[in-house]
């Protein structure tokens, strides 16, 4: 029993360490970084009965044109929820399938504090291949 207090003591001190440690090292880059969430085209997949429709794949570019992350937008074929990604405050170019408008390319900015929110088939008359919300 003193044995069992003894290695509890010491894993809960481990612990506490670890996240003091990862609190403090963090970059300033890291303390600015929002998210974008992309509803892009979905591909269907049918597990039995069951049909999913998975939003489709897209890459994130820098304001630049370098390849800054390709994004899968999914976790499994039957996950219905669009990927919510972290990325540093900026301008960035979104590549992506929408169902009505097929491959597209728009320019989003990534404010600070902000999520923001590209649904490639919404309708607009100001933006007609999609909405950006921040």
């Amino acid at each position: 029993m003193f044995v069992a207090l003894a290695l509890l003591g010491t894993t809960r001190g481990n612990e506490t360490e670890k996240t003091r440690l990862a609190k403090g090292m963090a970059k300033a880059g890291q303390l600015s970084q929002d998210s974008l969430v992309v509803y892009s085209a979905t591909d269907a997949f049918e597990d039995g009965d069951v049909p999913y429709y998975a939003h489709s794949s897209y890459a994130i570019y820098t304001a630049n044109g370098k390849l800054f992350k390709n994004v899968a937008n999914h976790i499994s074929s039957s996950d219905e929820i669009p990927e919510v990604v972290t990325l540093p405050v900026g301008s960035y170019a979104i590549e992506a399938r929408s169902e009505r408008d097929g491959y597209v390319r728009m320019r989003i900015v990534i404010k600070a504090g902000r999520q923001t929110i590209l649904d490639l088939d919404a309708s607009d008359k100001e933006s007609p291949s999609g909405i950006a919300r921040n």
